[in-house]
C-alpha cells in the first residue's frame, strides 16, 4: 500500500509500506492492502508504520523506530484510505 504522511509544515513521508496502524478517536485500528475505503478522525497517540521507510534526513527526528516498527507521535489528525493509498493528515 502507498502511504503519505502530511503535517502543516511538510510532507513527512511518501512511499510503499506493508501496513499502518493509527490512533482513531474510538481506539487504534490497522489497515492492510485492499482495506475498505475509510475516512476517520485521529486522536493522540502513535501512527505505527510496518515495512521499510526511507526517511528524509530533515524529518527523521520526528519518528521513532522500535522493533521494526516506525512510530510517529501525533496529537490529532485525519486519515483517508482508498484504492490502497493511505493519506494521514497529522498535527
Amino acid at each position: 500500500m502507498y502511504l503519505e504522511i502530511v503535517t502543516p509544515e511538510a510532507v513527512l513521508f511518501s512511499g510503499e509500506v506493508t501496513s499502518v496502524a493509527v490512533p482513531g478517536v474510538n481506539g487504534e485500528f490497522q489497515m492492510l492492502d485492499n482495506h475498505a475505503p475509510i475516512i476517520s478522525l485521529l486522536g493522540k497517540g502513535n501512527v505505527k508504520v510496518y515495512g521499510d521507510m526511507n526517511l528524509e534526513e530533515e524529518v527523521a527526528e520526528k519518528f521513532v523506530k522500535e522493533n521494526g516498527v516506525t512510530l510517529l507521535p501525533i496529537t490529532s489528525g485525519t486519515i483517508e484510505m482508498k484504492d490502497n493509498k493511505v493519506i494521514v493528515l497529522a498535527d
